[in-house]
């Protein structure tokens, strides 16, 4: 049922600009598809929907994957608000944020899918990024570091 209803979810929003929890939930139960809010907004967490600007001027859900450049982008304005610092060791990048902010921070580094970063692990305002090789870690601190404002 969970993976009929998130393939169902998927389809919606790519077919249609859907904007707020609710319009989804409709969409599902037009198709025969009884939910709650909160199972949308669970399986809207589940699939890491984000929300676009559509070329109409409002925002809609889209797949991370579609979100394309305006979710890098996005991606990199939340690095650029929250690093203060990178150094590395090794293939291991060490990256101090603001506090509270590393799990946020890490969930961006992830989603940018640079090859060269295998992985992160976060904590309150310290990331462990585990980078391919050595030889890989300067270019990873580099490219952090220029998010840095």
């Amino acid at each position: 049922m969970k993976n009929a209803r998130q393939v169902a979810i998927l389809d919606i929003i790519g077919r249609q600009n859907v904007e707020t929890q609710e319009e989804l939930a409709a969409a599902l139960r037009d198709r025969g598809i009884t939910v709650t809010q909160a199972t949308v907004s669970r399986d809207i967490k589940e699939l890491r929907l984000v929300k676009v600007l559509s070329p109409e001027g409002s925002y809609r859900y889209a797949a991370a994957e579609q979100g394309g450049t305006a979710m890098a982008d996005r991606f990199r304005r939340l690095l650029s608000e929250c690093l203060l610092s990178v150094n590395a060791s090794e293939n291991l990048v060490v990256v101090k944020t603001l506090n509270g902010s590393a799990n946020a921070a890490a969930e961006a580094m992830d989603n940018l899918r640079q090859p060269e970063i295998l992985g992160t692990l976060a904590g309150d305002n310290t990331i462990f990024v585990a980078v391919r090789s050595a030889a890989d870690a300067p270019k990873v601190v580099e490219q952090l570091r220029g998010m840095i404002k």
